[in-house]
């Protein structure tokens, strides 16, 4: 922002004159009224009509937005503002105090504020004492209608007796212009104290709503006096002899005593803010910051919200024996005048989406491959993972969360870990899943302790007593917490998040402070193998060095290989040097091309609160597939690491195959699939979906490059060739249907290639016709 050029210093009776001719003379639309000459009459006057808001008891803001300041003409004026913003606040608050008009209604007794009814009762009180001195200085014994007239008192006078700030029952907030950037933090000045500033961060911490003084009102025991202190900051000096003039002629010393009720008090609330961490350098700490919010501001924020706050930036002395110690050095603090919250929860913006917008979702919605496209538009500059991409899509949307009767509760949220080789853009998934979740908290494993992942203990510096400050699975409540390099956790920090990603609750006992706190967040780890690479030969758990009791709370669990493939390799290649090339991902070679357009982060957001807001539950019909399905896949989870000789120490497969924790995962993924259809019963494709990236992600387990187990295209074609013989001898028929054969085919994780290819290598030896609807088995049908 430039600065105009200032021959002199600002001239307060002038700028006063200009907050009175502002609030009185802008208009809506000023800038187009001010070209056609229309002038101030050509509009509805914007701040008398707030101002009378206020008077009718239907509002208690004034909000002074900059963008009208600036549209008034005086670049000079707005300038001063910014520059010193407490003093031009208090030149609008005696221009609107000057301003404020008569109720337009009758206002009832319970509508009034405390400090309007002691206003009133002093007044009549004062009226009636001058009515009777009048009256007797005129001889007429205070009756009749002339000692009414004289007891009059002019609105002038009370004030001149009173602080104004005792009568306010109004605030005024500066808003700022529609393009100011938002600062960070760490560029924050000596120079910008007490200028109007914005600063984006994260809050940390948050305390309770306290009352502050901000009139202090004493009674004198010996003469009655009553006297006022204004309070404008923290700590005050309480006054000790009583300054009326009784007292003063008569050289008493009158104790004062505090009037609770005649006092004002608003309400306060001090805020932590922690600028982003994309925004600290490289080895440096993020800066925090104390915010003082005030009146209507409070709780207004939560922990782990993403807010910008426009305020003013101030300095605070320490006081008593802190002084002492600090010397010439002070605490600075922000105090707000406006807060936004720049991500806000699903519930919220469901409630501000834009009508096109959700006729678009509803439209969307109906589209069968609207999950392909909304998985494609994850991260579309990542080539490939489409079955990954799908999984963190179902991650974003969650399952239902169930709350019985005798008070437990069953997850809801979906948490999946990501592991393979380096270089497999794991970290980018997650930061971009971060991105788009409104509540999207990233972290490292290894910057990160148990304290820093779940909650600490502190001594609030205002008020001296302990209290919590959440860590990142409690900041990222009904959100995702998105944890980099999981494997390098310390065993002690990692044993933290046993209960968060289980209950979502932690559970603190420390300096004599036992609680319990929310932290419903799913949880998307990204681990990296303990040698480098993945060991084919070795399970995850000795890959990973990590626990099975720790891995078998993750619903689905994806190994990633780098493998050299001269196919994948150029496609690859093609789609990295495209998005260097072209600043953008490819919008028709990219991997989920022909699935229809990709959305963007805003339009994510938006179809995911939709899609939230649907509660679908399981059908009885439908409970005896599941079953089945789950007891199949428990069998075959026996069968295989019974056939593949997994029980040496080294593996651990039997175990980790299917857990009754699957069981779980499946219906909470078929709940996320049926929400992002929007429908409010689950369908047994969506359990059929849900089983298949079950199936996909045990399969990665599987993969490696130097075993035997379903490696070459020939190992995957015989194993298909299993399933569908299979199918043959259950039915007893000569045939299969193609489409049931497939859906069970891509159950076991094999993509629709795979199938295709292995029903035409077959079909070439003469072992079926599979032209049609069905595959026909030949030789008699014995398979």
């Amino acid at each position: 922002m430039s600065a105009p050029k200032k021959s002199a210093y600002p001239n307060i009776s002038d700028d006063s004159e200009k907050c009175l001719r502002f609030l009185t003379q802008f208009i809506d639309d000023y800038t187009a009224a001010a070209a056609s000459g229309a002038g101030p009459e050509g509009g509805a006057k914007k701040y008398m009509k707030q101002l009378q808001q206020i008077a009718d008891r239907e509002s208690n803001v004034l909000n002074i937005e900059l963008d009208d300041i600036k549209a008034f003409g005086d670049e000079e004026f707005r300038y001063n503002i910014l520059s010193n913003t407490k003093r031009y606040e208090t030149l609008f608050y005696a221009a609107a105090d000057s301003l404020m008009p008569a109720p337009s209604r009758d206002l009832s007794h319970a509508e009034m504020t405390p400090e309007e009814v002691y206003y009133r009762q002093r007044k009549e009180r004062l009226e009636s004492a001058l009515g009777k001195q009048r009256a007797e200085a005129a001889g007429a014994g205070g009756s009749g209608s002339g000692s009414t007239a004289a007891a009059q008192v002019t609105a002038q006078e009370m004030a001149s007796m009173f602080p104004p700030e005792l009568l306010r029952r109004y605030e005024i907030h500066f808003i700022p212009a529609s393009n100011t950037k938002p600062t960070q933090l760490r560029q924050i000045r000596a120079k910008d104290v007490g200028s109007f500033v914005s600063v984006r961060g994260i809050v940390t911490r948050i305390t309770d709503v306290a009352p502050q003084v901000r009139v202090v009102t004493y009674i004198c025991h010996l003469c009655g006096y009553e006297s006022y202190q204004p309070v404008n900051d923290k700590t005050y000096t309480p006054i000790q002899t009583c300054p009326s003039p009784i007292c003063t002629k008569n050289q008493q010393k009158g104790k004062l005593i505090l009037q609770t009720k005649g006092s004002k008090f608003v309400r306060y609330q001090s805020v932590r803010l922690q600028e982003l961490h994309t925004e600290v350098p490289v080895g440096h700490i993020p800066r925090t910051t104390t915010v003082r919010v005030f009146g209507s501001l409070t709780r207004g924020m939560k922990p782990g919200d993403m807010v910008t706050i426009s305020g003013v930036f101030l300095v605070s002395p320490y006081a008593g024996f802190r002084a002492i110690r600090a010397g010439l050095t002070t605490d600075t603090y922000i105090e707000a005048s406006h807060v936004a919250v720049s991500k806000k929860s699903y519930a919220q913006q469901v409630q501000e989406i834009d009508p096109k917008v959700e006729e678009e979702i509803e439209e969307r919605s109906k589209d069968p491959n609207v999950f392909q496209q909304l998985a494609a538009s994850i991260a579309p500059e990542i080539y490939g993972h489409q079955d990954i991409k799908k999984a963190l899509m179902l991650l974003l949307v969650g399952g239902v969360t169930r709350s019985l009767s005798d008070g437990m509760k069953i997850r809801g949220d979906i948490n999946v870990l990501l592991m393979g080789d380096p270089g497999v853009a794991k970290s980018q998934l997650l930061k971009h899943i971060a991105h788009i979740a409104p509540r999207g908290i990233y972290t490292t494993g290894k910057g990160s302790s148990g304290v820093g992942l779940t909650a600490a203990v502190l001594r609030d510096p205002t008020t001296g007593d302990m209290s919590l400050e959440g860590g990142s699975l409690v900041l990222a409540d009904m959100g995702i917490c998105c944890i980099d390099e999981f494997d390098k956790m310390d065993e002690g920090d990692r044993t933290a998040i046993h209960e968060v990603m289980e209950q979502q609750t932690v559970s603190i006992a420390k300096a004599g402070i036992t609680t319990t706190l929310n932290a419903r967040a799913a949880v998307l780890a990204a681990a990296n193998p303990v040698w480098g690479r993945w060991r084919p030969k070795m399970s995850p758990e000795a890959n990973l060095g990590l626990p099975a009791s720790l891995l078998s709370r993750f619903d689905l669990t994806w190994i990633i290989l780098d493998r050299a493939d001269n196919d994948s390799d150029t496609a690859l290649a093609r789609h990295v040097t495209h998005v260097h090339i072209h600043n953008q991902h490819p919008t028709t070679e990219h991997a989920g091309a022909g699935v229809g357009p990709l959305f963007d982060a805003a339009f994510l957001r938006a179809y995911i609160a939709k899609a939230r807001t649907f509660t679908p539950y399981v059908p009885r019909e439908l409970t005896e597939y599941i079953v089945s399905s789950y007891v199949a896949l428990r069998k075959e989870g026996e069968q295989e690491a019974d056939g593949l000789g997994f029980h040496s120490s080294t593996s651990n497969t039997r175990q980790r195959f299917c857990t009754a924790r699957m069981l779980l995962s499946i219906l909470r993924l078929s709940q996320a699939l049926a929400r992002l259809h929007f429908r409010q019963q689950v369908e047994r494709d969506d359990v059929e979906e849900a089983m298949r990236l079950v199936e996909g992600s045990k399969m990665s387990h599987l993969a490696d490059d130097g075993d035997k187990v379903m490696r070459s295209p020939e190992d995957i074609q015989s194993a298909i060739y299993q399933l569908i013989c299979s199918m043959q001898r259950e039915s007893g028929e000569s045939f299969v249907n193609k489409a049931e054969a497939q859906t069970r085919v891509m159950k076991k994780g094999f993509a629709v290639d795979d199938f295709e290819n292995a029903l035409r290598e077959y079909e070439e030896l003469g072992v079926w016709i599979a032209a049609g609807r069905k595959i026909q088995f030949l030789n008699g049908g014995r398979a």
